[in-house]
């Protein structure tokens, strides 16, 4: 029996079903170890030797690949072609070297770029051993990534409070964006005018044309500056007469685009499909793995990480055989057309991404698969095809039309598509317009034929700054400038999202003021390590080390010797250092001239102090330099918005195979483990999204990871009990002999090690009590109505604000930092109305109006127990009075009579 290592369970179903019975297929479920999110993982003094981790879910993967590998005959590692699939590999060879299951176990190699029966089987007749030099590339990307986050990421935290990371290539990506948004703001519009004509013939065949020369000179865009001249030249053109002094026509043709690369494929599924990167290869993902055709799964695209443009010449074959039959010979070109790979690294460019099957239509699957599926294999299989295509052809025609004087000059463009070609199938989309003037169909003239000149226009134009990066043009710039690797862009382009340094305008990139001063920050002080340039350089050494052309750990040694002496050079740099260098560097961001005369950084509070960045517990504001005199704050324009998400299939969980959905409900996205069952009162397992991260690029493996939640820290050193992470109703905790501590970002649940775990715990104790008190943030001085103090507090549930026995909640866009008494007064009267509390002001009249209620009530009370007790006096008295009668009547009566004894 032999074993075969693969990635995930789909895969490892379907090959095992290729494979028959004499083979065992299992899944490592991805990477089956990790560096430790904690220091001391790479040890630059030890020759960059790291320390590895497995986790619990990856030891159970782990056992049964040992089980399996021990009485087996031979093992067999099929994970993906690319650099991470040798690295799993390797992982998953070196566990089982170290567990001494291996002994004298032969132990083979197979890549496959398909999952179809043919490629599988035609791997497996072609082994190779573990291929070293790539895995010194995973092991020198791994190690510099680590190093550059756990080291330059404390920096942040403690130069720049409410920083959350930086990141060798994200840093970078970020830096694009936020220089982007820089020349957008310090953009001058300029006023430019152009003149447009309609020329026409003898016949009266009308035509446009435009003003291209003036006194024999050539215009420039700029020379027509205003209307004054634009209404000058257009006289002169009404009064001139004009004939055709030149007729150019040429044909020309336009070659198809080469198959996708996964640089290509996230870049036209983000103009075509709206897709995001992440999205784009999750669906491609999908594709690979396969769907049941026939009784019998099949990949419908091959392996989806490639810089390679090249495609398999029995593919070729068959999508030629495919124009044929769909499209008639003339759209087949005479010979194949072959595509050469630019990558700067061939090792790793593998071949294009096309469909396993070229004579698959896309109309053959559409009820196969789900809708985004179905798209995405379209746009794969329509590129494909249409790059084995002919060339569209088209005739191109311009018209020079001059003055009789020669001394105006105007042009006509015309473009005519006498074969469409590959166009008949695929156009790539644009990321901005194009500024072409080129017409349609121009009438057949020639030189020396007068033409009339009527419907004159003058435009005024005026120049646009540089729009703001999508998704596809930044991953275009980003290769543009080789800058990180293609398959790394998705996941980097949803860190930048995560950490909340970018917000999404539309389909565009919008740095939030966080990003930008990170960005700053890592511009002032560590200015090599976000250039362009130096990480490209650092790049291609990288590629150099897959090559087999360099050491790995000698271009770490190389990195860590100038990176660290950076990092210690800001030892002493405080906190008023930063904060001046960003007031310089952000001035025309955070300050910026209208151009009234006034000076932007003047508090318009107290007109006296000067307005700079500030930063406190919640990140960074505008304040007054004459604080705590002037308390005049402001935030930095932030802006964050809920997303609506529609239900998503992420994939299977591997505990019970059951499919995990992406869903909404009433508080937001979550994740759910399978569907509810009819008469059930069992709910299915679910998470919520936390706070921070970006529902649309939730995928598979950060589902797992919050459904794997809590999890397990490690065993408290003084008493031996465990402590673990999680997420709850107040946030990301770390939990201990029923002792809850609060983390600030839900990252850190997966992140936090044993040591910050236990630092968190001590530092709960050390607050004793169910609830902490809740911290002032802000005073906002005395209410203007009754006197009593308004603050700023941060509670259980975030900052409020507080008056009395009133809490008002603040709003999510309203940092406690800015807020304002005015703004605070305005959240008390909507909750105390909500409450059915009157507000202050009201209650001072109340209470006036009760009190002297309360004091005519008493008066009546004292009036009324005052006669009745007057009353009951004369009452009393009137009784004693008669009682007092009646004796002494009584008595004279028995003194008149005789007793019984003296008779």
């Amino acid at each position: 029996m032999d074993v075969v290592i693969v990635e995930s369970p789909s895969k490892a179903k379907t090959i095992n079903k290729y494979l028959g019975k004499n083979y065992t297929v299992l899944a490592s479920y991805g990477h089956v170890r990790d560096l430790p999110s904690k220091d001391g993982s790479v040890l630059p003094d030890e020759d960059f030797s790291m320390t590895w981790d497995v986790d619990a879910q990856s030891q159970k993967r782990l056992n049964d690949i040992t089980r399996a590998v021990k009485g087996a005959d031979k093992l067999v590692l099929a994970t993906d072609p690319d650099r991470e699939g040798e690295a799993i590999s390797w992982h998953v060879l070196e566990v089982l070297k170290k567990k001494g299951v291996l002994k004298d176990l032969p132990v083979e190699r197979v890549v496959f770029n398909a999952i179809t029966k043919k490629s599988i089987l035609d791997a497996m007749e072609k082994p190779r051993e573990l291929d070293q030099e790539l895995i010194d590339a995973y092991l020198a990307r791994r190690a510099l990534d680590y190093l550059v986050g756990f080291t330059l990421s404390p920096v942040l935290w403690r130069k720049l409070p409410g920083a959350r990371s930086a990141g060798r290539v994200q840093s970078v990506a970020l830096r694009l964006i936020c220089q982007r948004e820089l020349e957008i703001e310090k953009f001058l519009s300029q006023e430019y005018w152009t003149i447009a004509a309609t020329a026409s013939t003898g016949k009266e065949q009308t035509f446009p044309t435009r003003l291209v020369s003036v006194d024999g000179t050539k215009l420039t865009k700029f020379d027509i500056p205003n209307e004054a001249l634009a209404t000058e030249l257009v006289g002169r053109i009404a009064a001139s007469s004009f004939s055709v002094s030149s007729v150019d026509s040429k044909p020309t043709r336009r070659n198809p685009y080469a198959p996708f690369t996964t640089s290509t494929i996230q870049q036209e599924s983000s103009r075509k499909l709206g897709f995001s990167a992440s999205r784009t290869m999750q669906v491609a993902q999908r594709l690979y793995e396969g769907i049941e055709i026939d009784g019998e799964t099949t990949g419908l695209i091959t392996y989806m990480r490639t810089d390679g443009v090249q495609i398999a010449p029995e593919a070729i074959a068959q999508a030629r055989n495919v124009i044929t039959s769909e499209f008639g010979e003339p759209y087949l070109p005479s010979s194949a057309r072959v595509y050469q790979t630019k990558a700067k690294n061939a090792q790793e460019a593998h071949e294009a991404i096309r469909p396993t099957d070229l004579s698959r239509l896309p109309s053959d699957v559409r009820g196969l698969l789900e809708k985004d599926q179905f798209r995405l294999y379209e746009l794969v299989w329509k590129r494909t095809i249409a790059s084995q295509m002919e060339s569209a052809r088209l005739e191109r025609t311009t018209i020079n039309i001059d003055s009789e004087d020669r001394k105006l000059g105007l042009r006509a463009s015309g473009s005519v598509l006498t074969f469409d070609g590959f166009l008949k199938l695929y156009q790539e989309d644009k990321d901005e317009p194009d500024d072409g003037e080129e017409g349609g169909r121009l009438p057949k003239v020639a030189a020396g034929d007068r033409l009339g000149v009527r419907d004159l226009k003058p435009e005024q134009h005026f120049t646009e700054p540089p729009p703001r990066f999508t998704e596809a043009s930044l991953v275009k710039r980003m290769e543009e400038l080789g800058i990180g690797r293609p398959s790394t862009y998705a996941s980097t382009l949803s860190v930048l999202r995560d950490r909340g340094y970018v917000n999404m305008d539309g389909k565009r990139f919008l740095p939030d003021d966080k990003g930008r001063l990170v960005t700053a920050f890592l511009e002032s002080y560590f200015t090599q390590y976000v250039e362009y340039g130096f990480t490209a350089d650092l790049e291609e050494k990288l590629d150099k080390v897959s090559a087999g052309e360099l050491n790995w750990r000698d271009v770490l040694r190389e990195f860590w010797t100038a990176f660290s002496a950076t990092v210690d050079g800001t030892t002493e740099l405080r906190i008023t250092h930063v904060l001046d260098r960003l007031n310089e560097v952000l001035g025309p961001h955070v300050f910026p001239d209208e151009g009234d005369g006034k000076d932007p950084r003047k508090c318009p509070s107290c007109d006296e102090g000067e307005l700079s960045l500030k930063v406190g517990r919640f990140g960074a504001f505008v304040g007054c330099s004459n604080y705590p005199k002037c308390k005049f704050t402001r935030q930095l324009n932030s802006k964050n918005g809920p997303e609506q998400v529609e239900d998503r299939l992420l994939g299977k969980y591997p505990e019970t195979d059951q499919d995990i959905w992406l869903k909404s409900g009433r508080f937001g996205p979550y994740i759910q483990v399978g569907e509810q069952e009819e008469d059930s009162k069992k709910k299915p397992k679910r998470a919520g999204i936390p706070k921070g991260w970006v529902a649309d690029e939730m995928d598979l493996p950060k589902a797992l990871k919050l459904l794997s939640l809590p999890r397990e820290v490690g065993l408290h050193p003084e008493d031996g009990k465990k402590i673990t992470a999680g997420i709850g109703r107040f946030g990301p905790f770390v939990l201990h002999d029923k002792i809850y501590a609060n983390m600030e970002h839900a990252d850190e649940v997966f992140e936090v090690g044993i040591n910050r775990a236990v630092d968190l715990i001590a530092e709960k104790k050390a607050n004793p009590g169910r609830r902490q008190a809740a911290k002032s943030l802000k005073d906002l001085g005395d209410h203007p109505e009754d006197g009593k103090p308004i603050q700023v507090l941060d509670g259980r549930f975030g900052p409020y604000v507080k008056h009395g026995k009133i809490n008002a909640t603040l709003p999510a866009d309203t940092p406690p930092d800015t807020l304002s008494v005015e703004r605070a007064l305005e959240l008390l009267d909507a909750k105390a109305k909500k409450m059915g509390k009157k507000p202050a002001a009201k209650k001072k009249t109340t209470a006036k109006k009760k009190t002297a209620a309360k004091k005519k009530t008493t008066a009546k009370k004292k009036t009324a127990a005052k006669k009745k007790t007057t009353a009951k006096k004369k009452t009393a008295a009137k009784k004693k009075t008669t009682a007092k009668k009646k004796t002494t009547a009584k008595a004279k009566t028995a003194a008149a009579t005789p007793s019984s004894e003296s008779e």
